[in-house]
């Protein structure tokens, strides 16, 4: 026992000098790696994304306004985000529900133990029990969490159908790409342009009434109330593209399409980050989701230089003053736009 707690003194040491060792290195090498993420040129960067795809945009960007404590946590937050998905609202519910049912649990084996402690207590059996089988105990103890458990798979495999359905045939195919460290927005059944989404610096987010290290300069416009096959990868390393008001995560794999049915339900603008660690910058690389109504939608999509099937019939036509304009680089000074390279984490 007293080798055993020798090594646990030594390895704890061992642990806290590398720890203080270890942390100056890591955030000169994190200063490092912004400080040549920062150098980068927009202008002279090589591209990524196919530069031809990247729609031109427009400086008349003028996103829609976020609803305060809408798609967004709010300050002293202890529960799940409200939701604004069929999903999500069905997730919900049975995570409320499963709390209740814990909460329940925890007081009856809560009372069992203070019954036990009583009851049993040395004071009161001087003579211990002799009992060493009870089967209707055993039979009890064995059938009832079964039955618990059983009673939890049922709405648990139905919410996992839920997000893995596939989507319908006339579903809009969006896709999310994930690059170090910004998002790119590509529409392949409405021409095939893409979007290049970078964080707002703290004084643009402020001057537009949205929470900081949430909004973005572009962001992901999608049609409200109509299925979306929502497909996620990834340019470089493996980032995760994650909106908690939508219920929807998945990791965005390189050389790997990930597909999920994506809805929201009403207009509005819904806010995420990545969820995966992907580097220096991991942090900065936020989602914003706006879905318009599906006029504006495709006003928008045809305002970016993209195509909606039938326009023409239907009399739909480009109006900038309808939906946001969308620019393809960020506003940000220094910071890469569409097609920026990844930048190496140099060696500590």
């Amino acid at each position: 026992m007293k080798t055993l707690g020798l090594h646990r003194i030594v390895a704890s040491l061992s642990l806290a000098f590398a720890l203080v060792i270890g942390a100056p290195a890591a955030v000169a090498q994190d200063a490092t790696a912004t400080e040549q993420l920062e150098s980068v040129d927009p202008a002279e960067a090589a591209d990524v994304a196919d530069p031809e795809a990247v729609s031109a945009g427009s400086d008349a960007y003028t996103p829609m306004a976020p609803t305060e404590g809408k798609g967004m946590p709010v300050a002293g937050g202890i529960d799940i985000q409200p939701q604004y998905s069929e999903t999500g609202e069905y997730a919900y519910g049975l995570h409320i529900w499963l709390f209740w049912v814990m909460v329940v649990i925890s007081l009856f084996v809560l009372a069992l133990l203070l019954y036990v402690v009583f009851r049993f207590r040395k004071s009161a059996n001087p003579v211990p029990s002799k009992t060493s089988h009870n089967t209707t105990i055993e039979i009890i103890w064995t059938v009832v969490p079964a039955l618990i458990l059983l009673a939890i798979a049922v709405p648990s495999i139905t919410l996992i159908s839920k997000q893995y359905k596939t989507p319908p045939a006339d579903a809009i195919t969006i896709k999310a790409i994930g690059y170090q460290w910004y998002w790119g927005y590509a529409y392949p059944d409405n021409g095939d342009f893409e979007i290049v989404s970078n964080m707002l610096t703290e004084e643009e987010a402020d001057a537009r009434g949205e929470p900081h290290q949430l909004a973005v300069d572009n962001r992901m416009v999608v049609p409200a109330g109509v299925p979306i096959r929502l497909q996620v990868t990834a340019a470089d390393v493996i980032h995760s593209f994650a909106v908690p008001s939508l219920w929807f995560k998945m990791d965005a794999v390189p050389g790997r399409l990930n597909e999920r049915i994506f809805q929201v339900d009403e207009p509005g603008v819904y806010y995420g980050q990545c969820s995966e660690l992907c580097g220096a910058r991991h942090g900065y690389m936020p989602i914003a989701v706006e879905a318009l109504p599906m006029d504006q939608y495709n006003a928008w999509v045809l305002a970016q230089g993209g195509t909606v099937a039938g326009a023409d019939e239907a009399g739909v036509e480009a109006d900038p003053s309808l939906p946001p304009l969308q620019g393809p680089e960020s506003s940000a000074p220094g910071a890469p736009g569409a097609g920026a390279p990844p930048v190496e984490t140099p060696a500590a």
